[in-house]
């Protein structure tokens, strides 16, 4: 099942609704013009800032060009989010290969592992038991969470807001950990291309590195590059879902309730809709995952309105702020932790 088909298969009679109101005002129909230049401006980006790194050769100047290639990589990762949904291309097949491209070889990211574990993500938003975004892997999202928390997940959980941004400068690399191993699960599809492109990613990254530069100052680059990557996609995805209501099994939602209590929307401008990829209209983006991102912005006066017409929350805030409601939420989630600590 794609994220596009889970996003289907619950719709509520207020949903439907809402649904009439976004098609009649054509905003499901495919942007191919939108996408053919913000793919041409990402692959610039991305193939320009290796043309300077390869200028601008052995010298400590690399460093701020790693930071640069961490958002030409962010943005390549945007890309392959809307691969994923089915924004770009009808074609399965179509946006299968490109997502193995832009995502496995491009960016060391699995395009399959990801998919499934956002497709799940879709249809179960912040639902401590089904959504994979909210697992306590490390950091704990609920006061249940924190209640049964053993090991390193309860040592950091009691200070978690404080390390939340250290931390997210390891994504990156958790990111491709996490791709290498779901090359051991069967259900994996397309498993040899997965694993081929990979290492092919793997080989010309690490390549790229040491031959242009000497050993310190690769390594420098390494950590650069991947930290100031990971911090990107984090606040990207973070102001989302983080710190708003976590639903548990005794939560009896439809799927507009759902999607729309559990979303964030980041305000901002063009300049936002820019850096998040439209991820900022995220309430917007779970209700019609399939709608193309330049079209989110104008979906949402309709889907505001609506949903304040019953009655429903429509949460909207700041980049800064959308940050501080999830620190906010992540300190008192660890509450209990420094209290059992004293």
């Amino acid at each position: 099942m794609t994220v596009v088909e889970a996003s289907r298969s619950q719709r509520g009679s207020d949903f439907a609704r809402l649904s009439r109101r976004v098609a009649e005002a054509g905003l499901l129909e495919r942007r191919p013009g939108s996408y053919a230049v913000r793919i041409g401006l990402v692959a610039a980006l991305f193939a320009g800032t290796w043309a300077t790194f390869a200028v601008v050769g052995d010298s400590w100047w690399q460093l701020p060009v790693a930071a640069l290639l961490a958002v030409a990589f962010a943005q390549v990762t945007l890309l392959a989010h809307d691969l994923a949904h089915g924004q770009i291309s009808r074609s399965r097949r179509t946006a299968r290969i490109a997502g193995l491209l832009v995502g496995n070889l491009s960016v060391g990211l699995s395009y399959g592992w990801w998919m499934d574990k956002h497709t799940r993500h879709h249809a179960n938003p912040n639902h401590e038991d089904h959504d994979p975004d909210v697992a306590p892997d490390i950091l704990l999202w609920s006061r249940k969470q924190a209640e049964a928390a053993r090991g390193l997940p309860r040592l950091v959980g009691r200070w978690q807001a404080w390390l939340f941004f250290p931390l997210l400068t390891l994504e990156g690399v958790n990111l491709k950990v996490s791709s290498f191993r779901a090359l051991c699960r069967p259900s994996l599809r397309n498993r040899p291309a997965e694993a081929l492109l990979l290492v092919a990613h793997v080989l010309l990254y690490a390549g790229a590195l040491f031959v242009v530069l000497p050993p310190g100052k690769a390594l420098a680059f390494l950590v650069v590059h991947q930290a100031c990557y990971g911090v990107y996609l984090g606040c990207t995805f973070a102001p989302n879902h983080k710190g708003m209501p976590v639903l548990t099994a005794e939560d009896e939602l439809d799927f507009l309730r759902r999607q729309v209590l559990t979303s964030r929307n980041v305000s901002g401008g063009r300049l936002m809709d820019i850096a998040l990829g439209g991820l900022n209209y995220q309430i917007e983006h779970h209700l019609f995952p399939g709608m193309p991102s330049a079209n989110l912005r104008r979906a949402r006066p309709i889907v505001r309105d609506y949903c304040r017409s019953l009655g429903i929350e429509y949460v909207e805030c700041g980049l800064i702020a959308s940050w501080g409601q999830a620190l906010r939420h992540l300190h008192d989630v660890g509450r209990p932790l420094r209290r059992a600590r004293t």
